[in-house]
């Protein structure tokens, strides 16, 4: 039934890649946290006893857990949103449409062909887990919920961004209102446990639901969770199958014909004026990014009025919770980053599968302009993207829960890694002529360093109370994170710069991370700054002098 759409998916990423590759990385991954959290545990403290061991044990998957879960699902769904927006800018899904295929062919099939690069990654992962239940406090059955939570997750994901993919029209709007399904998925779950309690919880978030099925007696809470899944897969999939026709297809409306060649007018549509940079022109003043960005816009204001109702809800109380504040802030923070970078990006690898970037090419455009022109538009597009989360660190100090002071570092260090978000997306859409490759690691980046941060702190927390004994564990953690982020910014143009913000960038993030641990915000944003601000002059410096290397005008660097 699947098999034609099945295998084109299959075969559009070469096997040795998209099969071997991240399985090797994704395991690798793995078993160095594993590595890591042992060397922690057993550098600050005595592991005498079977006891000591089976505690580590336990930790250990609470640890890798949450990792798993939010890998998966980001992976799950940007991988089906591309498979399904790439046939669009290329102009391909059309030819499906009037193919043999029948609706539920190719839903179903973009669907199951996009999945199953991650659900080889929990297969591959499977073996390590195991290996960590060695140590004791875990049981098969913990391990065997905790795949179903994430695959179930994942799944639901998926089917949510194939749906919203065959929806919107252009990639950036596809994945930014997949972001808004999945954090408003969340959010709802803490919701429902705010006011009926962790149980409610667990069946709805899956944040929540992970955190249950590892619990010894965590098996009750799982049916209710998976027949949420369940109903969220069924539905976007059979909404999709109906409407992915009528989303698709251009319906011409026939006009009356006239009585008379005099009563016929011509309508004519004045002339827009184009400004000196025409690219800047045409992402703020033209529907560069979709014709529907309300839709986006509306997304993140209900966003912000949701993580402003969490602050104010937390400043009620007698001693607000951090943990509460945080589950309230930082899930807009993390969409805002991924929604920036995925509009820098999908701005060039959409203009190149449609051929509009060739034309550009050809023309007397500086690369100056060109790239300040996508940068600043992108920013400028997204205003509402970029501007919400930093009146969100004002509300923190408006309620009193932060200081000014505070509220102002995270303003700015926000903002830093927003516009690093913006370049990283603009530089890899330009490094990698295949648009899959390039949204790939634009987001992927982000996440990894939203995820590998929040790892990192829970290690550095759960383990010992001595961050300085902590460094050594943590060197193969960051000169493996310092391989991976040379490995991917430097596909066409490796260069002095790129190298040492890839080599500095982890190092400079752990040291942000202990500040933070001990309190020290001014510490945190300059360090922060530092490290975010030199890796976006390393990645914008090369975009505007290597543009004609980056882009294909030359194929030599001279």
């Amino acid at each position: 039934m699947l098999g034609a759409v099945f295998e084109r998916e299959l075969q559009a990423v070469p096997r040795a890649r998209g099969l071997f590759v991240a399985r090797a990385v994704y395991c690798g991954a793995l078993l160095g946290i594993v590595a890591t959290c042992w060397l922690v545990v057993t550098g600050t403290q005595a592991v005498t006893t079977a006891g000591d061991t089976a505690r580590f044990g336990a930790t250990l998957l609470r640890i890798l857990a949450p990792l798993q879960l939010s890998l998966a699902m980001l992976a799950a769904a940007m991988t089906s949103t591309v498979a399904v927006s790439s046939e669009k800018d290329r102009r391909t899904l059309e030819l499906l449409l009037i193919s043999r295929l029948t609706d539920g062919q190719l839903v179903l099939g973009k669907l199951a062909g996009s999945l199953l690069r991650v659900l080889l990654l929990l297969i591959a992962a499977v073996p390590v887990f195991v290996i960590a239940s060695l140590f004791g406090g875990v049981t098969m059955p913990q391990l065997a919920r905790l795949f179903a939570v994430t695959a179930a997750a994942a799944l639901a994901a998926a089917s949510v961004a194939t749906c919203v993919a065959f929806w919107k029209d252009t990639t950036f709007q596809a994945l930014a209102i997949t972001t808004f399904v999945l954090v408003a998925w969340v959010a709802a779950g803490e919701v429902v446990a705010g006011r009926f309690g962790p149980v409610a919880g667990a069946q709805v978030s899956p944040a929540r639901a992970v955190f249950a099925a590892i619990e010894p007696a965590g098996g009750t809470m799982l049916l209710p969770f998976l027949a949420v899944s369940t109903g969220l897969i069924v539905l976007t999939n059979i909404l999709a199958v109906c409407r992915v026709r009528a989303w698709n297809t251009v319906q011409e409306t026939r006009r009356r014909p006239e009585t008379t060649d005099a009563a016929r007018t011509v309508s004519v549509r004045p002339s827009r004026v184009v400004w000196n940079n025409p690219v800047l022109w045409r992402e703020i003043c033209t529907r560069a990014h979709g014709k529907a960005m309300l839709l986006v816009r509306l997304a993140w204001l209900v966003l912000f009025a949701a993580a402003v109702a969490g602050i104010v809800a937390e400043a009620r109380q007698a001693r607000p919770d951090g943990l509460t504040v945080a589950i309230a802030v930082v899930p807009m923070a993390l969409a805002s980053l991924l929604a920036v970078a995925a509009m820098a990006v999908t701005s060039i690898t959409t203009e190149r599968d449609r051929g509009a970037l060739d034309v550009l090419l050809v023309t007397d455009l500086e690369p100056s302009e060109f790239v300040w022109g996508k940068l600043l538009g992108v920013l400028t597009a997204a205003r509402e993207i970029v501007l919400l989360p930093l009146v969100l660190c004002g509300a923190l100090a408006a309620a009193r829960i932060t200081t000014i002071e505070n509220a102002i570092y995270m303003s700015l260090g926000l903002a830093t890694l927003i516009c690093f978000a913006a370049v990283l997306g603009l530089y890899a859409g330009l490094s990698h002529p295949a648009s899959r490759r390039a949204i790939a690691v634009a987001l992927g980046t982000v996440a990894f360093l939203f995820v590998g941060v929040a790892t990192a702190m829970r290690i550095m927390v759960a383990f010992g109370s001595s961050f300085e004994l902590q460094l050594a564990p943590f060197l193969a953690v960051i000169v493996g994170g310092a391989i991976g982020l040379y490995a991917a910014l430097s596909a066409r143009n490796p260069s002095p710069a790129i190298g040492w913000a890839s080599a500095l960038l982890p190092a400079l993030t752990f040291v942000a991370i202990t500040a933070f641990l001990q309190g020290n915000a001014l510490q945190v944003f300059l360090v922060a700054a530092a490290a975010y601000g030199f890796a976006t002059l390393a990645m914008l410096v090369p975009a505007i002098g290597a543009f004609d290397l980056l882009t294909g005008r030359t194929t030599t660097g001279e």
